[in-house]
C-alpha cells in the first residue's frame, strides 16, 4: 500500500509540474496574505488621495506655417546646381527651422507676450508661460515642429504646432492668441534682419576660408616642389612600370651573354686547332696598333649600349655610334690582314717571310675578325647587364620612398578640395541671399487659431482603476520577492530535508496565555477526567493530542535503552521549547510517569512564570549547594506526578555551572529518582549553555518554530549536535 502510494505520488509530480508551482504560489500568497492586503491598501489608498487632490488641466494649441524663401529659391536652382546646393538644401535648412523653434520659444518674445495679457491677468509672469512650477513637470508652453514625410533623407514639415496648458481653459486660448500676435508681428519686423544677419555670417566666414585653401595649396605646391613630384601615385606606378621592363630586359640580355660567350669559346677553339692560327695569335696580341683599334672597339660599344637605353635605334647619336663601330671594326680586319701578309712566326725564334695562300689567309682574316666581334660583343652585354643591375636597384630604392609620398599627397590634397568646395558653396551662398534679402526670409502663416482648452488631465476613474488593478498586483510582487529574500522555513517536509532528523511530530498554536487561565479548585477525582492537567496553582498544562503523539513517538524509539532525561533546545531564542516541556510534562503524566522538569536557561528563564511559582531558589543554587540530602528542598511540586526545579536566582558564571561535576551527579541522581526528567535549555545560537548540557542526557530534541527557524540556523545547530544522541525533530506551530 505505501509503495503504491508513493509510486502514485512520484507520478503526479513527474506528470504535472505546473500544478505544483502554481500550488506553490498559492501557499505563499497564503502566507503572506497581510502583506499583500497591506501593500494594496496603502496603493489605493495612495490612488484615492491622488484621485482627490488631483486637479483637471487644460490644453489648447494653434498650428502655424514656416515658410523659408531661402528654401524656396534654392529648390528652384537645384537642378542646375545639384552639387553645390545640396549642402545648403540640408544643413542650411535644418539650421534656419531650429533657429525659428528657439525664437519661438525666446524670452523676449514671451515678455512681449505677458504684456499683452496684463490687462487679463496682471500678476502673469514671464515664468507662468515658459517655466514649470514644479521642477519634475514639463513647461505649459511647447513648441514642436512636426515631422514631414520620410524619404531617403529624412525630411522636417513646415508646420509648427505650439501648445499651451493651465488649470483654466481660457487663459490657454487667451495665451495662444497673445502668442500668434506677437509672432506675426516680430515677423514682420525681423525677417530682413534675419537674412541681413545670415549675409554677414556668410561674408565673416569668407576670408577665414580663402586662407585655409592658400594654406593647404602652398602647402601641397611645396610638397610637388620639394620632391619633385606633381602626383606619387601616377609617378608610382610608371616606376613600377620601368621596373618590369628593366627586369625583362634583364633576362633578355643574361640570354644573350650566354650565347655569344658560347660562340666566343667555340671561335677560340676553332683558331686553336688551326697550326697557323696558333702561330699568328700571339703575334698579333704583341702588336700595339692592333690592340688600341680593339680597345677602341670596346669603348665605342659600351657607348653605344649606353645611348640605346636613352634612343630609339633611329636616334642620329646611335646611328653615328653604329657607323663609327663599323669603321673600327674595318680597320682591325685591315690591320690583321697586314700583319698575316707580312709576318709568320716559326720556331726556334726565327721569322720569316712567307707567301700565304689566299683562301687560307680569307679564313684566318675571317675568323680573327669574328673572334673580336664575339669578343666585343659580349664586353658591351656584360656591361649591359651591369647597368641594368644598377637601374633595378636604384629603382627599388625609389619606390621604397614612395608610400609615405602618397600618404602625405593624398592628406595635402582632400584638404585642398574640401576648402576649394566649402569656398564655392559659401560664395554661391553669398550671392542667392543677396539676391533675396529684398525679397525677406521667412513667411508665418497661421494653420489653425487656438481654441477654449480642453481637459488633458487622467480621468479619476481611470486612476482609481488602476489603483485597484495595481494594488494587488504590487502586493503580490513584493510578497513573492519578500519569499525569494526569507531564508525561513515554512514546511515540515523542508524542515525534515534539511535537518536530516525524524520527525517526531508536529504542534499547533499553543500560546501561553491560554494555559495561565485560572479555574475553580477540583477534586482529584474531577480532573482524572479532564483531558488537560491542572497544576496546584490552577494554571492548566498545556495538552493537544499532537502532543500526546510527540511523546508516543518518544516511546518508540527508545529502543533497548530508556530515555530517562531529555534535552530540549532549538536554534534561536522563541521556537517554543517550554511549551513543549509542559506538554510532554503532561503526557507523561497522563501515562502514571513521575516527571521532573528542569528550567536550565538560567539567563532567560520562563518557566516559573508560566507556572506562576516562586524562583528564589532553583537550579543554580542547587549547583551550588554540594549536599545530597537537601535537594527536595529546590524541586516543587505541581502536580502529584510532576515536579518542577526552576532556574534559580540568575549566576555569574553559568558554563562553569553546568560543566562541574555536580551536574552530572545531578542528572544521574534525577534519573534514578523519575520515570522522565525533561530539561528546558537555552537556543543553540543564543549562548553555549545547551552544548555543555547536550552530552550529559540520554537524548536531544530540537523545537523548531515553522516560519521563524532559519535554513542556515538549523544546519548549523545540526552540524552542532551531529555526534551527540539528536533523537529528532518537532516542528511547532504548523497550521
Amino acid at each position: 500500500m505505501a509503495d503504491s502510494s508513493l509510486n502514485q505520488g512520484q507520478m503526479v509530480n513527474t506528470s504535472s509540474p505546473s500544478l505544483i508551482k502554481i500550488k506553490k504560489l498559492s501557499t505563499i500568497l497564503l502566507r503572506r496574505r497581510y502583506l499583500i492586503l497591506v501593500v494594496s491598501g496603502v496603493v489605493m489608498s495612495f490612488a484615492s488621495f491622488m484621485t482627490i487632490i488631483n486637479k483637471p488641466m487644460y490644453q489648447s494649441s494653434m498650428q502655424m506655417l514656416v515658410i523659408s524663401k531661402l528654401k524656396e529659391d534654392l529648390s528652384s536652382n537645384n537642378s542646375q546646381h545639384n552639387s553645390e546646393i545640396k549642402f545648403t538644401d540640408s544643413a542650411a535648412h535644418v539650421a534656419e527651422y531650429t533657429i525659428q523653434l528657439k525664437l519661438m520659444l525666446s524670452s523676449k518674445l514671451i515678455r512681449k507676450t505677458v504684456d499683452l495679457l496684463r490687462p487679463y491677468y496682471p500678476n502673469i509672469t514671464v515664468e507662468d508661460i515658459s517655466f514649470s512650477q514644479e521642477e519634475d513637470k514639463k513647461p505649459p508652453l511647447k513648441v514642436t515642429q512636426l515631422e514631414g514625410i520620410r524619404t531617403v533623407n529624412k525630411v522636417f514639415s513646415q508646420v509648427f504646432e505650439i501648445s499651451f496648458q493651465d488649470q483654466d481653459p481660457v487663459k490657454t486660448q487667451r495665451v495662444l492668441q497673445a502668442l500668434q500676435t506677437v509672432y506675426q508681428d516680430y515677423n514682420i519686423q525681423q525677417k530682413n534682419e534675419r537674412l541681413h544677419q545670415g549675409l554677414a555670417f556668410i561674408n565673416a566666414r569668407l576670408p577665414e576660408i580663402k586662407q585655409k585653401l592658400i594654406q593647404s595649396q602652398n602647402r601641397l605646391e611645396e610638397f610637388r616642389k620639394k620632391h619633385n613630384l606633381l602626383d606619387p601615385e601616377a609617378q608610382s606606378k610608371i616606376l613600377l612600370t620601368s621596373l618590369a621592363d628593366i627586369q625583362k630586359n634583364l633576362q633578355t640580355t643574361s640570354a644573350e651573354i650566354q650565347q655569344v660567350q658560347t660562340l666566343y669559346a667555340n671561335l677560340k677553339q676553332k683558331m686553336a686547332s688551326s697550326s697557323q692560327n696558333a702561330l699568328i695569335t700571339p703575334h698579333l696580341n704583341r702588336s700595339t696598333r692592333y690592340q688600341a683599334l680593339l680597345n677602341e672597339i670596346q669603348k665605342t660599344e659600351l657607348t653605344l649600349v649606353q645611348e640605346q637605353k636613352r634612343y630609339t635605334d633611329a636616334s642620329p647619336t646611335v646611328q653615328t655610334l653604329k657607323q663609327q663601330r663599323q669603321n673600327q671594326l674595318a680597320l682591325l680586319q685591315q690591320e690583321a690582314k697586314k700583319l698575316l701578309e707580312n709576318k709568320v712566326i716559326h720556331p726556334g725564334n726565327s721569322e720569316k717571310s712567307l707567301s700565304v695562300p689566299n683562301e687560307i689567309e680569307g679564313v684566318d682574316v675571317k675568323l680573327m675578325a669574328e673572334v673580336i666581334q664575339t669578343q666585343t660583343k659580349a664586353l658591351g652585354l656584360i656591361a649591359n647587364e651591369k647597368s641594368l643591375i644598377e637601374s633595378e636597384q636604384n629603382l627599388r630604392v625609389e619606390l621604397k620612398k614612395y608610400p609615405s609620398l602618397i600618404a602625405e599627397y593624398n592628406r595635402l590634397l582632400p584638404d585642398v578640395e574640401t576648402n576649394q568646395k566649402s569656398l564655392e558653396q559659401l560664395l554661391q551662398q553669398q550671392q542667392l541671399l543677396g539676391l533675396k534679402i529684398a525679397q525677406g526670409g521667412f513667411d508665418w502663416q497661421v494653420l489653425q487659431e487656438p481654441a477654449i482648452g480642453t481637459d488633458i488631465s487622467n480621468h479619476k476613474s481611470l486612476l482609481l482603476f488602476v489603483g485597484v488593478i495595481a494594488g494587488p498586483i504590487l502586493g503580490i510582487l513584493v510578497a513573492v520577492i519578500w519569499e525569494l529574500f526569507d531564508k525561513s522555513i515554512y514546511s515540515t517536509q523542508e524542515l525534515q530535508r534539511l535537518a536530516r532528523l525524524q520527525l517526531l511530530g508536529k504542534m499547533p498554536n499553543l500560546s501561553m496565555n491560554r494555559f495561565k487561565k485560572r479555574l475553580p479548585n477540583l477534586s482529584n477525582e474531577r480532573e482524572k477526567n479532564l483531558p488537560y492537567l491542572i497544576t496546584a496553582n490552577d494554571v492548566i498544562l498545556p495538552h493537544h493530542q499532537s502532543l500526546e503523539i510527540i511523546y508516543q513517538n518518544l516511546q518508540i524509539l527508545k529502543h533497548s535503552s530508556p530515555v530517562k532525561s531529555l534535552l530540549l533546545t532549538s536554534t534561536s531564542v522563541g521556537e517554543g521549547k517550554t511549551t513543549l516541556a509542559l506538554g510532554l510534562a503532561a503526557s507523561a503524566a497522563h501515562m502514571h510517569q513521575r516527571v521532573l522538569l528542569i528550567d536550565a536557561n538560567l539567563q532567560r528563564p520562563s518557566l516559573h512564570n508560566i507556572l506562576e511559582i516562586s524562583n528564589d531558589w532553583g537550579l543554580s543554587l542547587l549547583l551550588v549547594d554540594e549536599t545530597n540530602s537537601q535537594i527536595h528542598e529546590y524541586i516543587q511540586p505541581i502536580h502529584p506526578s510532576i515536579d518542577v526545579l526552576t532556574a534559580g536566582p540568575f549566576p555569574e558564571d553559568t558554563v562553569t555551572l553546568f560543566s562541574s561535576q555536580r551536574m552530572k551527579q545531578l542528572i544521574a541522581y534525577f534519573g534514578q529518582n523519575y520515570d522522565l526528567v525533561l530539561i528546558d535549555a537555552s537556543a543553540i545560537s543564543d549562548m553555549v549553555d545547551a552544548r555543555i548540557l547536550a552530552p550529559l542526557c540520554d537524548g536531544i530534541i530540537m523545537v523548531s518554530r515553522i516560519g521563524q527557524v532559519k535554513r542556515n540556523e538549523l544546519i548549523q545547530a545540526k552540524e552542532i549536535l551531529s555526534n551527540l544522541n539528536l533523537v529528532g525533530v518537532v516542528a511547532n506551530e504548523v497550521s
